[in-house]
């Protein structure tokens, strides 16, 4: 059921409500009358909370596991305390100095989203996402390195400064100086260039008779060029580290719907899927527990925040997965700062 307007609450009830979720969140355990008559400082008996436990549990905020006679807060529960009742907690200098030296670490665009991702995760206790839109590779520089007679490979720097090698079989009989010469004509002609455009203009070049190459040389470009376009429709989207702390974070009755999860996270379709919904907007998207299908069975939630590029179109989306008892008040500004740092690497690139 949804959970009704923090207004409905009157103070006595907010109190009782939010020292139930904040000791839950602490300890996982369920919070008795007597515990909290200790931890809300409300001058209340026992039997005066445990009323008013009987109205939260009557709105559906907090349920009763099993024959235990504290209280837990549902997920509905957890919805109204994030929504309504959290208060903040600005990272320390500290763990933004973690975030932020990952992103001065030289190396391809992916290896720094994927250092970001992992201190993000480390810092959470979750396990950290990101997700960036499929690009094409843009060439900055290409060569040809001989392996054998007849197989050399074929090394391509894009202007992010990512390295990639493949191995291409070579024409019989080719000259070295032909390796050289493919690849000195690539890096001047197609540099700047995605790999779709560079194809179609060596395309036009070689049925124009333009480009001044021997037969051996233009072979080399095609299939040099052939071995990168093949692939581009599968480049990373998402990124995903520290999977391990799910399994660290539950206890024995989850310890198999989050295996199934973490099934799904390799999968990766539904995961991309809801961080794709979550850059819609400019805000932090927090999911729990049911709200979301990939998450109903797992227990768990996903904060999201989608980060921008220098002309302001969304980029991609960060975020972590945890249990639905994670530090939603920590790590929700973490996941800010991680946007806003992710923001300024893709802006720099």
């Amino acid at each position: 059921m949804p959970a009704p307007p923090i207004s409905d609450l009157n103070d006595r009830a907010r109190d009782v409500f939010r020292v139930v979720v904040e000791s839950y969140l602490e300890t996982g355990a369920p919070t008795g009358s007597r515990t909290i008559a200790q931890l809300s400082g409300l001058n209340l008996s026992p039997a005066s909370i445990r009323n008013v436990m009987q109205d939260l549990e009557e709105l559906g905020l907090i349920a009763s596991p099993h024959t235990s006679a504290g209280r837990l807060p549902t997920e509905s529960g957890l919805r109204l305390f994030v929504d309504g009742m959290m208060q903040a907690l600005e990272p320390s200098a500290e763990e933004r100095s973690a975030i932020e030296s990952r992103i001065g670490q030289p190396g391809p665009v992916e290896a720094a989203l994927a250092a970001t991702t992992a201190a993000l995760s480390g810092l959470s206790a979750c396990a950290g996402l990101v997700m960036v839109p499929k690009r094409e590779l843009v060439l900055r520089q290409m060569s040809f390195v001989p392996l054998s007679s007849d197989k050399a490979l074929a090394v391509l720097v894009s202007e992010d400064g990512a390295v990639e090698n493949r191995v291409i079989d070579l024409p019989s009989g080719v000259d070295p100086s032909a390796l050289v010469q493919a690849g000195n004509y690539m890096t001047a002609m197609l540099s700047g260039l995605t790999l779709g455009e560079a194809r179609g203009r060596i395309e036009r070049e070689i049925s124009e008779e333009r480009a001044m190459l021997d037969a051996a040389s233009r072979v080399l470009i095609e299939r040099g060029l052939a071995v990168w376009s093949e692939d581009g429709d599968r480049r990373p989207v998402l990124i995903v580290r520290g999977q391990g702390r799910l399994i660290d974070a539950a206890d024995a009755a989850q310890l198999e719907r989050i295996t199934e999860l973490l099934d799904d996270l390799e999968g990766k379709q539904e995961i991309a899927g809801l961080l794709d919904s979550a850059s819609a907007g400019d805000s932090t998207r927090i999911f729990i527990g049911a709200e979301n299908k990939l998450f109903s069975l797992s227990g768990s939630s996903v904060i999201a925040r989608p980060f921008h590029g220098l002309d302001g179109r969304v980029v991609g989306v960060v975020g972590v997965i945890g249990p639905t008892r994670l530090n939603y008040a920590r790590v929700v500004p973490m996941v800010d700062f991680t946007a806003a740092t992710l923001a300024r690497l893709m802006g720099r690139g």
